[in-house]
């Protein structure tokens, strides 16, 4: 089993799903962004987002089937996926591996998410390379909101504003799990 939290940056993705994986030590959290940053030490990304490089698509979903038919754990996966075409490749291909997936979004209004990003604490040790990565997320906050729209079938959406405790008592019972 998969569990995809979805949303926008600043959301909360990876907030729930640590206390997810806190209340469910059995599963494995994959975060598919590190396998866009390794990437990003191999190949030329020449878009700024690792997304489109459909390297990135295939090994994601590589990597969560090897996750699941090796260690036979259901898999937490917290990952901004909103680009409509490589969210259907991405679901699409989970779905031909016959792979039992939920998938949450978590809505957040745009100033909420905003205000989260600029707060977010970062290490001093690189002041430009930080306000470029707020710059490129914040660019994308608004599409990222408005996709909430586009999401498949079956997407459960979640009130990214409620507490993280609350979240996580609402994904474990929708996927069936008592803790």
């Amino acid at each position: 089993m998969i569990v995809w939290v979805n949303g926008s940056f600043g959301a909360g993705k990876t907030t729930l799903v640590a206390e997810l994986h806190s209340r469910w030590p059995d599963a494995l959290v994959y975060d598919p962004e590190q396998v866009g940053l390794l990437l990003r030490e191999i190949v030329d990304d020449p878009t700024g987002d690792f997304q489109d490089l459909p390297l990135w698509r295939s090994q994601l979903v590589s990597l969560a089937l090897g996750l699941l038919k090796e260690y036979e754990r259901p898999v937490l996966v917290p990952m901004t996926l909103v680009h409509p075409l490589y969210m259907s490749e991405v679901f699409g291909a989970l779905a031909a591996a016959e792979v039992t997936m939920h998938h949450f979004f978590l809505k957040v209004p745009t100033d909420v998410l905003e205000r989260r990003l600029r707060a977010r604490a970062v290490p001093p040790h690189d002041p430009e390379a930080e306000a470029a990565g707020l710059a490129w997320v914040m660019e994308r906050v608004v599409r990222c909101v408005a996709a909430a729209d586009t999401m498949p079938a079956g997407t459960v959406f979640l009130d990214g504003e409620r507490p993280t405790a609350e979240l996580a008592d609402d994904v474990l019972k929708q996927v069936g799990v008592a803790v």
